[in-house]
């Protein structure tokens, strides 16, 4: 009898129109084994939830390189709280500053991968934070 993959919500947070990182780490989680549900550009906080839930997802992995983290990020982690939800990992990826970092890590984000982080060492942290090594 084989596991269940691991479940992995991908999507782009805001008015950002770039999305070809999210897509090679969405490329990447794959290869890896997971299961990858892509939500494509300019997603709410309210619809990364939404859909996070719907897809029973164990990692919401948001990318965002507009410079907007401290406002949409934030949101999606207490939004995951009210419903009860604060098991789901979030994890972000984009151009973020060092001391941003540390405030969204203190609101519930797990961890922060800025440019030039390889794809491996964010499936080896997802693997290491769900326990399947």
């Amino acid at each position: 009898m084989s596991e269940k993959p691991v479940r992995v919500l991908v999507g782009k947070i805001g008015l950002d129109g770039h999305d070809r990182g999210a897509k090679v780490v969405a490329q990447a989680l794959r290869d890896a084994g997971m299961e990858v549900i892509y939500t494509g550009l300019r997603q709410t906080p309210e619809q990364i939830v939404e859909t996070a839930l719907q897809e029973d997802v164990q990692v919401i992995g948001l990318s965002i390189l507009s410079g907007a983290h401290m406002q949409l990020i934030p949101p999606v982690v207490e939004m995951l709280r009210e419903q009860e939800s604060s098991d789901i990992i979030v994890l972000i990826g984009g151009i973020i500053p060092r001391d941003d970092i540390v405030y969204l890590k203190e609101r519930g984000v797990a961890e922060v991968f800025t440019p030039g982080i390889s794809t491996v060492e964010i499936v080896n942290f997802i693997k290491k934070k769900l326990e399947l090594n």
